[in-house]
């Protein structure tokens, strides 16, 4: 099969609505499935009655090889009982591959049961009756006189055959609670159910044998039949048929589902699989000889028969096809385990990347904190420059507003001796309606006041707010003579005294600060 044949791309948006809704159902591989639904118009219905039923003959290749190769009719023998089903099977040839396993139309699950107005029901009581006595009469007949009823099968009109299913009595029921039904009734009757019955439609059995690759033996029961009752109990319930349908290791590839021919859906399938003898069992499974799609009956097994005919017949048909299960089941298997290697080394791989990403966001996280933290300290160190140039350009302003010392001809005039931390000392007179904050500007700018070549024409620098480092201390008693509290010099130190300059560092500012909370 070509690319182009599988090219998703090229199907239209309603085509590729349909493959989703084929493959959803069937499960079946897009490459195999886009050819069918061409086959089948894009009709999903059809298509999936294709993969399950299997494609129908094409007339045109079927009237080449009869030109090529004519096929002669089967004629029986003088001796051959023609109503003998048995003996039909065993010499006719019969192609098991090309006889596919029939689905049926059942009732929908929803679908509200008719009941007639009491009053009518009851006037149309005795017709009712008479219809009964004459509707068994016609069964015991037939019965009596097998061919009748296949006569009549082969003549009456599809409405009629429709028809049949509501002359039972029985009220219907869904699939799944016929099944129920007819499950509940065998166990009545029989006892414990040995074969373990599937509770579901005779479709679902047919699907589920499908997906499993499993053999489905459907069991056709008409309890008017006299020989249904011993069949049941000594071939059907016998050990060894149990044992070889359900083993004591629970690995058997058969699956069992029953019907009563009573109900509508178990007589469709009766007329489906052409029955004209009861007890009936089939043999159903997946003949990917024939098609890759099809559901083939490779065993059909009618009438009366002891438990070890039965068992060999079954034991035949499953021995005969397990092969190719078994083959499709090892492909299945080792897709299974491709589909699952992939599926591991893809969460291998998503979890490398994912690992990957989260190290290339950690790496971009530290490269972004480090590119922030530079430029943080390129922003402090820019700060601290710019600081200290206008704290240069505020010294060389204040000294401009300080003035001169005064002379010793000046009354009242306050002598400091202030003690610098390398060690030089400041000796200078101030008036003595002076500041305080005075001493303080000529301690901060003593090293302007030295440089004589200075500016004289400097302005304030604009939006700088200084703070003294330092403050002033006199060492015995110790006291504080802080810029905060203002005054004048004279007030403060009096007529003269000997200070030292004590740097303030931020943890001093800290204790400050909670001395000034614990007061408050």
């Amino acid at each position: 099969m070509s690319a182009a044949e599988v090219d998703l791309d090229q199907l239209s948006e309603s085509e590729r609505l349909v493959l989703e809704q084929y493959t959803g159902v069937t499960g079946q591989d897009p490459a195999e499935a886009i050819p069918l639904l061409r086959r089948s118009q894009w009709n999903v219905q059809i298509a999936i009655s294709k993969f399950f039923d299997g494609e129908g003959p094409d007339p045109l290749e079927e009237a080449r090889a009869a030109m090529s190769q004519p096929e002669q009719p089967y004629q029986p023998g003088p001796g051959i009982n023609l109503m003998n089903e048995d003996l039909l099977q065993q010499t006719r040839p019969v192609n098991r591959a090309s006889d596919p396993a029939p689905r049926v139309d059942t009732q929908p699950e929803n679908q509200p049961v008719y009941r007639p107005p009491f009053i009518l029901a009851l006037l149309f009581t005795p017709f009712n009756l008479v219809y009964r006595i004459l509707l068994n009469s016609f069964r015991l007949f037939g019965t009596l006189f097998p061919f009748l009823p296949r006569l009549f099968h082969a003549t009456a009109s599809p409405a009629l055959h429709g028809a049949r299913q509501n002359t039972t009595g029985r009220r219907p029921l869904a699939p799944k609670d016929t099944a129920a039904r007819f499950i509940r009734e065998f166990e009545e009757e029989y006892g414990s159910n040995p074969l373990s019955f599937l509770e579901n439609g005779y479709n679902m059995a047919l699907e589920r044998a499908h997906r499993e690759l499993k053999f489905l033996l459907v069991v056709l029961l008409s309890p008017e039949h006299d020989d249904t009752h011993s069949w049941v109990r000594e071939t059907l319930l016998s050990p060894d048929v149990v044992e070889f349908i359900n083993p004591p290791n629970g690995n058997g590839d058969v699956i069992v589902w029953g019907g009563n021919v009573r109900d509508s859906e178990a007589y469709q399938v009766a007329n489906s699989l052409r029955v004209t003898k009861f007890p009936f069992a089939a043999v159903i499974c997946h003949t990917p000889n024939a098609s890759s799609t099809a559901m083939s009956v490779v065993a059909r097994i009618a009438g009366p028969l002891p438990a070890s005919e039965f068992k060999q017949r079954l034991t035949t048909a499953v021995t005969t096809n397990q092969g190719p299960l078994s083959q499709i089941r090892q492909d299945r298997n080792q897709q299974q385990a491709s589909r699952s290697l992939r599926e591991e080394q893809d969460s291998a791989y998503e979890r490398s990347l994912a690992i990957d990403r989260e190290r290339t966001r950690l790496r971009r996280e530290a490269e972004a904190a480090r590119h922030r933290e530079e430029q943080e300290a390129a922003e402090r160190q820019a700060a601290e420059e710019k600081r200290q140039l206008d704290l240069a350009q505020w010294k060389l302003w204040r000294v401009q507003s300080l003035g001169t010392e005064p002379g010793t001809e000046v009354k009242d005039t306050v002598r400091i001796s202030v003690r610098l931390p390398s060690g030089e000392r400041i000796m200078r007179r101030f008036a003595p309606q002076a500041d305080i904050e005075e001493l303080y500007a000529v301690v901060e700018c003593y090293e302007v006041l030295q440089d004589e070549s200075r500016s004289t024409d400097v302005e304030k620098p604009e939006g700088f707010e200084h703070q003294y480092g330092f403050r002033l201390v006199s060492p015995m008693p110790r006291a504080v003579y802080a810029v905060e509290d203002g005054g004048t010099i004279r007030e403060k130190i009096g007529r003269g005294g000997n200070l030292l300059v004590e740097p303030i560092e931020e943890d001093d500012d800290e204790d400050e600060e909670e001395s000034v909370d614990n007061s408050g």
